[in-house]
């Protein structure tokens, strides 16, 4: 019994402390991509993602989430395609009315591809919570280029911490019975917080067609920041957010060929 039990206290103490660190390290991951909430706003929090609604605009100021090599590579669930209202909006989301014979995209912010990891977190990637109106020649194209580039670099990178969403500043055409907000630029910041390579990198994109690069759009996220008007990453140190946020090294990260897309026969 004497060496019995400093074995098992022993044992019961690692534990303890690993199941500490563990959650520790489990706050910490979740909390980088979230950006500084605004008090007049309502916080969402759904499996795969978090939002920031606007109920002036119909739609999120803000998308967040972390995005992992397995969630890439899992893809275990079909792509729906059910857009349904998200019950979690107090003030209740768009609807499909919103957007019906509009002409827009309901153009997704966190992508259903990023969401396939999980039945559920695909349903939930079709909440109108998280959808915001595109004209289809850019949610189709460059945008779809700029998130299959993100996808890349979670497998890349192994983890990475994204916030995305619409500019909602400025006298924005509405749609539908909602009043539904068309912006006019959209944004993508995303951070690389896994030793030994710390990077940051920001995307602002206007809401039509392109044929350029998706580098062509990469930016500081202090860029990104004072376009929208939004902290994001502010629970970084504050030397290391300064620095990352700061500047950009397109070579520190590694970038897809742009795909010729097929024209639609006239």
């Amino acid at each position: 019994m004497k060496l019995r039990f400093p074995l098992l206290l022993m044992l019961l103490l690692g534990l303890s402390v690993y199941a500490v660190q563990h959650n520790s390290k489990a706050d910490n991951e979740a909390r980088y991509e979230l950006p500084k909430s605004s008090s007049r706003t309502q916080i969402v929090k759904h499996t795969g993602y978090t939002l920031s609604y606007s109920e002036d605009d119909e739609q999120a100021f803000w998308v967040a989430y972390v995005l992992t090599k397995e969630h890439v590579e899992q893809r275990s669930a079909k792509r729906t395609n059910k857009f349904i209202d998200d019950p979690a909006v107090r003030t209740g989301s768009a609807t499909n009315a919103d957007y019906a014979r509009s002409g827009y995209d309901r153009g997704h912010l966190a992508p259903a591809a990023d969401m396939g990891w999980s039945e559920t977190t695909m349903k939930e990637s079709f909440f109108f919570s998280n959808m915001s109106p595109q004209e289809p020649s850019f949610n189709r194209g460059i945008w779809k280029d700029l998130e299959e580039q993100v996808r890349a670099w979670a497998i890349d990178n192994e983890r990475i911490y994204i916030a995305t969403g619409p500019v909602l500043s400025g006298n924005l055409e509405r749609i539908g019975p909602s009043g539904v907000s068309v912006p006019r630029y959209y944004y993508k910041v995303i951070l690389d917080y896994t030793q030994p390579e710390l990077k940051a990198i920001g995307f602002i994109m206007p809401n039509q067609k392109s044929t350029r690069s998706v580098k062509d759009f990469a930016v500081p996220v202090d860029s990104v920041e004072r376009f929208t008007g939004i902290d994001f990453f502010y629970t970084l140190p504050d030397d290391l957010e300064k620095h990352l946020e700061s500047q950009v090294d397109l070579n520190l990260w590694s970038w897809k060929q742009k795909k010729v897309r097929k024209q639609p026969k006239s």
